[in-house]
């Protein structure tokens, strides 16, 4: 979907092809035919906006192997699919039965983190419909603080000062820029604003930005407003939002909540546990380690836990969803006369609570939930004076 911000600005919206993950070019089209074509034709649009993950060796055979990259090109079309972002943050398989740390491992200060980097925009800047200007690829936040040695960030900062040259390379070569936005996290070298601000003050900001994915900023607990403030004060630019909710527990310490939330600790994904007190927050880097571990959070205040959250509808008591942060991230960037980000993508990867979190569900009830996340991501910036563009 593309809308028209009142300022001329064209304004994509796409979904995050990563439920589920897809590991090879046959997984990755039985998706289109799965759940993207079906979720077009469900809420009635000519063209629908798609943000795909792609496995380093899936992203490396259409860069390599012209012919399969025809092959996809070609499949979007005819499905009425248009690639706008790809989402980089994983390096590891996302359909593994066990992922937690692994999503990590492969951060800033190894080369093949660059290489992937680059291999995705060079394949993003192929894949884009060519009335759409520029991309984005997201990536991770640097990386995970521990270990995190004064040689990692060396390395870290060679490699950034190396993307820029080779994004500007391959707009040269491909025709199409293709911007970078590191996606800040719970645990991670980039995980609050202020982090954001001093660590990433030396990049080039024409090609390298910030991902501000509404469910990790609710770990925070800074207000969405002020953080897109302090962003564009900093100059560093959204190169795009991802869009969905995260757990929110307002009385984590209840009797009546403690079985609800062990069911919820699972082996695949980490779920990052935030706490607010009046002596700020503090965390974990599991819900196993904030209820039984060592350093267990003390559940004085409101717990806000890493699960991506669908926008479209709420949580079943003692929980509750942070999707006020997400509609205010959407008005902080989008609802104040100048659009501070050209490219929204919804991105939920939780859709049930129990029993199983991370199962993904069956394509009906997928494909509903995905046009009901789209249409209410729509209805908001419709609110906020954005105008639909045909197909």
């Amino acid at each position: 979907m593309r809308f028209r911000h009142p300022d001329g600005t064209v304004v994509h919206l796409a979904y995050c092809a990563n439920v589920p993950a897809a590991t090879d070019l046959d997984d990755v089209l039985a998706q289109l035919t799965e759940h993207a074509e079906p979720v077009r034709r469900k809420l009635g649009l000519g063209v629908l906006g798609l943000g795909l993950w792609l496995s380093p060796p899936v992203a490396s055979a259409l860069v390599e192997e012209p012919r399969q990259l025809i092959r996809l090109r070609a499949e979007l079309a005819a499905r009425g699919l248009a690639v706008v972002t790809l989402n980089g943050a994983s390096y590891a398989d996302l359909s593994a039965p066990t992922v937690k740390r692994e999503a990590y491992a492969v951060d800033w200060s190894h080369p093949r983190r660059l290489a992937y980097t680059l291999t995705l925009v060079r394949c993003l800047a192929r894949l884009l419909p060519d009335d759409v200007p520029r991309g984005s690829v997201s990536t991770l936040p640097v990386g995970w603080r521990r270990p995190w040695f004064p040689e990692h960030e060396q390395a870290a900062f060679r490699h950034l000062a190396a993307l820029p040259v080779g994004l500007r390379q391959i707009a040269e070569d491909e025709g199409k820029p293709v911007r970078v936005g590191f996606e800040p996290g719970a645990g991670c070298v980039l995980e609050t604003t202020d982090d954001v601000v001093r660590l990433l003050d030396v990049v080039d900001r024409e090609w390298i930005g910030i991902c501000l994915d509404t469910c990790h900023h609710s770990l925070t607990f800074e207000e969405p407003g002020e953080a897109v403030r302090r962003l564009d004060d900093a100059g560093l630019p959204v190169v795009k939002a991802q869009i969905s909710g995260a757990l929110s527990v307002p009385e984590p310490g209840s009797a009546a909540v403690r079985p609800a939330l062990r069911a919820l600790a699972e082996p695949r994904f980490l779920h990052q546990v935030r706490e607010r007190s009046v002596r700020g927050v503090r965390g974990v880097d599991d819900l196993d380690e904030a209820l039984d571990g060592r350093h267990r959070l003390p559940a004085r205040g409101a717990w806000r836990v890493h699960y991506h959250l669908p926008v479209h509808g709420g949580v079943e008591p003692p929980f509750e969803s942070t999707v006020d942060v997400a509609a205010g991230a959407l008005r902080a960037l989008l609802g104040n006369g100048r659009a501070g980000t050209d490219q929204i993508e919804i991105e939920t990867y939780t859709w049930s609570l129990r029993p199983d979190p991370t199962a993904t569900p069956d394509p009906s009830t997928l494909v509903a939930g995905l046009a009901a996340e789209l249409d209410w991501t729509r209805r908001q910036l419709l609110g906020l004076g954005l105008v639909p563009l045909p197909a």
